[in-house]
């Protein structure tokens, strides 16, 4: 109560007060404010949600990397945790990843929410973990959410009679298999049922993350992260782009490809290009700008290059792609010999492009949008000279294309696609991703 007296009163009372006096009043301050911010400290981790993810060899890493990120950004705490017996993981389609930890280390663990990925055989592992098994059958006996994506729902939680009397949802190809261990197989692109959240593919897993968000910590907040990724506002559309300019984009056999991530790189946009441009059979090399393979993205997923960027520096690629990242962006812009490239790839009439922040800090900058029409991430996009297209979620103008945000980078990695192969086979991959 001290504390809540004014200094003339504090100086009289303590004119009337002995030593002693004084020094048990500082002491009782001092413990009512400690228990006050003990308080505070209790109703934060109070309010902090637990998630496990677990990876496993050929899981699909958009899956995995989606869930992460987005679940990171709606505050939950989450823990990825490889079911093998290392950390380090070799997704789908050639992209490796780093597990926090090994699902080995934390079986005793209690989490809110328990979320496995699909891709296969990533889905038959962690069918055949049984401690993983264990830990979500006493999830579901004690209340706690449980959810997952593409293969997992029919191989996993049904085969291991969670999804009895329930209504589900899964990939496509999946839906017998489901059917027959769930009582209504549903083609919703999110299922909620009671504590079980399902969804179908890569390309629901931001609607599914942003659910899973809303289950955990309410609509006001996954509103909040749905306006930050802007989400497709239309998913399951046939997706399209914005093109000036016309023109082809030419390559000899296969399309080689150029995706630089740094430190902060935005792991979404990133993953979307390799996992997207992989299916479509392009040569994708994913490089580091550093002095390590292994980086860190600006949502603390771990990704690993393939190689370093010295290493190709001096090689030449039908496209180099940029992702974004507020941090990670300005981090591409100040390795020199990547904008080295970058100009000699615009010199050369050859297609460049970035997503999100990339085009306000590595093109704007260096002459790189001259002349051309392009978009950003909105955070950002009071920073483009030329704003006549900010709004658009994909540009791609002459041999530039553009994108804005984790939540438009599959359109972009599409359009890629369909501006190297066209549009019958864009349509098809985008099908089969469910985007």
């Amino acid at each position: 109560r001290l504390c809540t007296i004014s200094t003339p009163q504090v100086t009289l009372l303590s004119s009337k007060l002995n030593s002693n006096s004084i020094i048990q009043y500082t002491i009782f301050v001092t413990l009512q404010l400690s228990l006050s911010l003990s308080r505070i400290l209790e109703t934060m981790a109070s309010s902090t949600k637990t998630v496990l993810i677990p990876i496993a060899h050929g899981t699909e890493p958009l899956e995995a990397v989606a869930m992460i990120t987005v679940l990171r950004r709606g505050g939950a705490d989450v823990t990825v945790a490889s079911v093998e017996d290392k950390v380090g993981v070799d997704a789908c389609h050639n992209i490796k990843m780093v597990a926090d930890t090994l699902l080995s280390d934390i079986t005793d663990s209690i989490f809110d929410l328990i979320v496995l990925p699909g891709g296969l055989p990533g889905g038959e592992t962690l069918k055949n973990c049984k401690p993983l098994e264990n830990m979500v059958k006493k999830q579901d006996t004690d209340g706690r959410l449980n959810a997952a994506i593409c293969c997992a729902p029919a191989l996993a939680l049904g085969t291991w009679g969670l999804l009895e009397g329930k209504t589900a949802t899964g990939y496509p190809v999946f839906m017998e298999k489901l059917a027959a261990t769930c009582a209504t197989a549903s083609e919703s692109r999110v299922e909620i049922d009671g504590r079980i959240v399902t969804s179908r593919g890569p390309g629901t897993t931001i609607e599914f993350s942003i659910t899973l968000i809303e289950q955990l910590f309410g609509k006001d907040k996954a509103d909040e992260v749905s306006t930050i990724l802007l989400v497709r506002p239309n998913p399951g559309e046939e997706f399209t782009f914005t093109e000036l300019n016309q023109t082809n984009w030419s390559f000899e056999d296969t399309p080689q490809i150029l995706v630089p991530i740094a430190e902060d790189s935005e792991e979404i946009e990133a993953i979307a290009l390799v996992d997207i441009l992989r299916r479509a059979k392009a040569n994708v090399v994913i490089a580091a700008v550093g002095n390590s393979l292994e980086v860190v993205g600006s949502r603390k997923a771990k990704l690993v290059a393939d190689v370093l960027l010295d290493e190709v520096a001096e090689k030449s690629f039908d496209l180099i792609v940029l992702p974004g990242g507020l941090n990670g962006a300005p981090r591409l812009a100040s390795c020199e010999k990547l904008v080295n490239m970058l100009k000699k790839q615009a010199e050369a009439n050859k297609p460049y492009g970035g997503i999100c922040a990339s085009p306000v800090y590595v093109f704007e900058p260096n002459g790189l949008l001259k002349g051309k029409k392009a978009t950003t991430h909105p955070v950002v996009s009071d920073k483009l000279s030329d704003q006549s297209h900010i709004e658009h979620r994909v540009v791609v103008d002459g041999n530039v294309i553009t994108s804005r945000a984790p939540g438009t980078a599959m359109e972009f990695s599409l359009a890629i696609v369909e501006k190297f192969y066209g549009r019958e086979k864009a349509v098809q991959l985008a099908k089969a991703t469910l985007v």
